[in-house]
């Protein structure tokens, strides 16, 4: 509640008051302790005052409180600018206990003048509403900029006293202050009026534009409340444990935390806020320097009765400064060096010894981790699923697609293992399953779905506050007032390296991660941070997405980014939008490894190579088998097998696919830039997938023509007429005649294509490029290309998949020439792809054109044959084109190619007068594979017979006609693949294909 104004006088004397007090007080206490500065004097005399003024008590009047605005930014300002003041103030316990009282009764007062009561806030019923609060705030609104001013000077000028070179000193005397709970409930206090859902749109301009400043005030508030967090906690073990415990054990969601992971690990969060309490407790003992600070204010100001009063005997830090035998101790001895083995004393009654005996922060925590982690920790416990289970698993994801999609929510008192790859199924399909191949990975590949009720497809989080101090802070803040929260997870969790350990051994870092994890909190928190990433569309330069990357990094040390990929699921998508930011930050961690590669047989190696091999196992089982069903189901429509209104999913659904799928395969192009890793991808025969994504798009996917003349026929045949060129009548009826309206104007083109045409544009070229990297020779070798690839692309039918890729499709341009590196290196050294290709070609000969006959005319003589048509579907060309043919002995043409025919092999009766595409491409074969041999030069075709046949030559005319055979083929492949042939049905060409 704001306070009233008193008269001048009045204000004027009270303050004199208080100042007289505060200077004799100092006078008084000066033996025995430190001279007090002026700056130090002056600034209790402000905050005492501005106590008075939140409390009323004593009644502050406007002219005091000019002076105390005064004092606080002069002090700010010398805080920022005066390394010796700094100094001196973060040494002052009077400073740290003012700062606590001031914020301590600014905070109901804020409160109750912005969103109601503070005894409403924990009772949804009771609460003020939006539309209450915004009025109270609109109300109050003069009173709530200025002490939000001041409280953020404040919090500026606590954050600024951290900055010394003893920062352990202040943060001893902040927490021995106990500043750090106003911290807290300032936290919550700005998180609870920024987060309300105010109804701006019905408040008129100037209300609206009070409402936005005291709102942007908050925030300011909340931003300089996570700066001084970040400072508080810096290399202070203790102050990071206890600030985390804070931020993680959320009281009001023990029960749902206990539920929750019921099947993850069984934790126990009220076991583990004992056990981190106990930790805390034991490692209570402050500093030296600051333990003498507090023992002299106690003897010499508090003692006396004196203001700001005695510190908090409640507090586990209160026996350093409380003289022996006050409270119990039960901190250890710092400076006992001793190693400690952890011991667990399951029949102790008392737990606080329990505790103590283990050493660690926490047991339960710890057994957690050890029933969570990536099950390959310790070894390979888990195999790499062969290519029959994918294959199989495709088939069930066909099978039970729309089912899965109708049962998302479904309510399932079991949660799957972190490498669930198993879809759930009718009971019928389910029974099939028994026998088929596969089955050995069934109970290590579980897919229960994680536990979604009452969930809405729009909002698939929930409403209202999340569980957490921060886990609303994401959604508060925009990049440049966020930072700090970032780095104070940073700086909890992430292992720097030659981090000490603790006496029994622990890495707190790597404990404070696995509680990040452990509480669902935590998981909230990470989820909020990853989205923010794709909200804000951060790239990989910004502070943010770095930061981000050395969290995930984290994570990454302790094992448990499966976990975390396990926990960021949301049933009704693929992939989630928080997955996908955690594979792109993943990728990014990897390609830093590729500058520096680590060596192959180091820890960090292999625990990059279990992380590889857990989320290609998600792409193999899960990512892949989703994505070319839904690839089925479009194919499906497309050939009008199936109702478009049967499709499950919407466009947002199929982005959110998409941008998945690319994630995995960025991360494939990643890894398969390094050799050791790429040898990984081989052996896992990652081809497989590649090419079973390509074919389900080739056969779900149309192609997007470059022109599409259909269109352009129809706008040129339906000209917009001049008013010189309207006909009469149409004048006539224009003027009068009612009876014959004109047409209504046709329909405006939809925003975009419908869910079962979407495009999946770009895919395939990442694929081909993916393809080709895994084609290479083996390291220190030009030719010929991997022998290992090349039969696995052969075994899985996957030459006719990278020729239909010839075929234009401007939602994949460039793959024509991705396609050409892929054959490269595919052809070279192979004989079993040389001699699939031949008979391919000797399957698909040219075709010969009909016969052209000719009337005789008038007098017996033969009259000129007018030039024969056919229709030709072209390359890039949207409908068929009418071409005119003619033959080789220059009828109509002159007999030369001049380049507008299609080149034909000589016992050719004829050529088409317009060009394919595909021969284009062929051209392009010809040169790309001229251009990387080593004289960058070819022979003839056709050597001359009086000259001898060298062993070069004789290769070099092998590498011809395989060059000859891949132009045909080409050619015939790309017009065959448009559904076209000149001379034949269109059955012959499906059965070929």
């Amino acid at each position: 509640m704001s306070s009233a104004p008193m008269p001048p006088d009045q204000g004027s004397a009270a303050a004199a008051a208080a100042a007289a007090a505060t200077t004799t007080t100092a006078a008084e206490a000066t033996e025995g302790r430190r001279l007090i500065s002026i700056e130090e004097l002056c600034f209790t005399t402000a905050m005492s005052c501005y106590e008075g003024w939140l409390k009323l008590d004593p009644a502050i009047g406007p002219r005091t409180m000019a002076m105390v605005t005064k004092f606080f930014s002069r002090t700010l300002e010398k805080t920022h600018n005066l390394k010796d003041v700094r100094e001196t103030l973060s040494s002052s316990v009077e400073i740290w206990i003012w700062l606590t009282k001031d914020f301590a009764a600014a905070i109901p007062s804020l409160t109750t003048r912005s969103i109601g009561p503070l005894a409403t806030l924990n009772d949804p019923e009771k609460g003020a509403t939006p539309q209450e609060s915004t009025a109270l705030i609109t109300k109050n609104y003069t009173s709530l900029k200025e002490d939000l001013q001041l409280l953020i000077k404040l919090m500026h000028i606590a954050r600024n006293l951290l900055v010394v070179p003893e920062p352990e000193v202040a943060q001893d005397l902040c927490a021995a202050a106990q500043f750090d709970q106003m911290l807290y409930q300032t936290i919550i206090l700005c998180v609870n009026v920024t987060n309300k859902a105010y109804d701006g749109d019905i408040l008129e301009e100037g209300a609206r534009l009070r409402l936005g400043e005291i709102t942007e005030l908050y925030k300011k508030l909340l931003v300089t409340c996570l700066q001084q967090a970040h400072n508080w906690i810096a290399k202070n073990d203790r102050n990071k444990t206890s600030f985390w415990s804070t931020a993680l054990f959320d009281d009001e969601t023990a029960g749902e935390e206990e539920e929750a992971n019921a099947g993850a690990g069984d934790f126990r969060p009220e076991v583990a806020k004992i056990e981190v309490q106990n930790w805390i407790e034991r490692n209570s003992r402050v500093c030296d320097k600051a333990r003498q600070l507090l023992i002299q204010y106690e003897e010499t100001l508090a003692s006396r009765g004196f203001l700001p009063g005695n510190l908090s005997p409640i507090s586990p830090l209160s026996w350093n400064w409380l003289p022996e035998g006050t409270i119990r101790t039960r901190a250890g001895d710092e400076e006992d060096d001793a190693k400690i083995i952890p011991h667990w004393k399951e029949d102790e009654p008392d737990k606080f010894e329990q505790d103590r005996a283990y050493g660690r922060v926490s047991r339960e925590v710890d057994t957690w981790w050890l029933k969570v982690r990536d099950p390959n920790y310790d070894g390979w416990a888990v195999p790499m699923p062969l290519v029959e289970f994918a294959k199989q698993r495709t088939e069930n994801s066909k099978a039970t697609l729309v089912y899965r999609y109708a049962h998302s929510y479904r309510t399932d008192k079991r949660e799957g293992s972190v490498y669930s790859t198993e879809a759930p199924v009718p009971p019928d399909v389910a029974a099939e399953e028994e026998h088929e191949d596969g089955r050995a990975y069934s109970q290590d590949y579980n897919d229960d779905m994680i536990e979604e009720e009452d969930v809405d497809d729009d909002d698939p989080y929930g409403e209202g506050l999340m569980s957490g101090l921060l886990t609303e802070v994401p959604n508060i803040l925009d990049p440049k007032q966020i930072e700090a929260l970032h780095m104070i997870v940073k700086s909890c969790i992430l292992d720097n390296a030659g981090l000490a350990l603790t006496r029994a051994g622990e890495n707190l870092q790597k404990t404070r991660c696995r509680m990040f994890l452990a509480l669902e909190c935590g998981r909230s928190l990470l989820r909020e941070i990853l989205v923010f990433i794709a909200v804000w569309e951060k790239n990989e330069q910004s502070l943010i997405f770095q930061l981000t990357t050395q969290i995930v990094e984290a994570i990454h040390h302790s094992a448990l980014i499966p976990y975390a990929w396990q926990s960021l699921r949301i049933p009704k998508d693929i992939i989630s939008p928080a997955q996908t930011v955690l594979l792109r930050l993943v990728n990014n961690m990897f390609r830093a490894r590729n500058a520096d590669p680590p060596s192959p047989d180091s820890k960090e190696h292999l625990r990059d190579v279990k992380l590889l091999h857990f989320l290609f196992i998600q792409f193999r089982c899960r990512i892949v088998p989703d994505c070319t069903t839904l690839m089925h189901l479009q194919e499906q429509i497309l050939k009008g097998k199936c109702d478009p209104a049967d499709f499950p999913v919407d466009t947002w659904d199929m982005e959110r696919a998409k941008d998945g799928l690319e994630q995995f395969l960025e991360l494939l192009t990643t890894v398969n830039e390094v050799v050791e890793t790429r040898e990984y991808l081989i052996e896992w025969e990652a081809a497989y997938e590649l090419l079973v994504l390509l074919k389900g798009l080739e056969a779900g996917v149309a192609k997007k023509p470059l022109v599409d003349l259909a269109n352009h026929s129809t706008n040129e045949q339906t000209p917009d007429p001049s008013p010189s060129e309207t006909p009469i009548n149409s004048q006539r009826r224009d003027d009068g005649d009612s009876q014959h309206p004109p047409p209504p104007p046709p329909p405006p083109p939809p925003l975009q294509d419908p869910a079962h045409k979407f495009p999946w544009s770009d895919i395939k070229g990442k694929i081909l490029h993916i393809l080709a990297g895994l084609l290479q020779p083996p390291p220190g070798q030009s030719s010929p290309g991997n022998p290992t690839v090349q039969a696995q692309i052969l075994h899985h039918q996957g030459i006719v998949s990278l020729l239909n890729c010839c075929v234009y499709d401007d939602h994949n341009r460039y793959a024509r020439e991705r396609v050409q590196i892929c054959l490269k290196w595919l052809m070279d050294g192979s004989d079993a792809a040389n001699n699939f290709l031949r008979e391919l070609v000797a399957m698909t000969p040219p075709p010969e054109l009909r016969p052209q006959s000719s009337a005789p005319a008038a007098g017996g003589q033969l009259s000129p044959a007018p030039a024969p048509t056919a229709s030709l579907r072209i390359d890039g060309i949207g409908v068929e084109v009418k071409v005119q043919l003619r033959s080789h002995s220059g009828a109509g043409g002159g007999g030369g190619n001049n380049g507008s025919t299609v080149s034909r092999p000589a016992n050719k009766a004829s050529s088409l007068a317009l060009p394919s595409l595909a021969s284009s491409t062929a051209a392009l074969l010809v040169d790309d594979l001229r251009n990387t041999a080593s004289n960058n030069t070819l022979p003839p075709i056709q050597s001359s017979p009086a000259q001898p046949i060298t062993t070069t030559q004789a290769a070099r005319n092998r590498s011809e006609e395989l060059l000859r055979d891949m132009i045909t083929l080409a050619d015939e492949a790309a017009r065959l693949a448009m559904g076209r042939r000149i001379d034949a049905d269109e059955t012959e060409d499906e059965d070929f294909m």
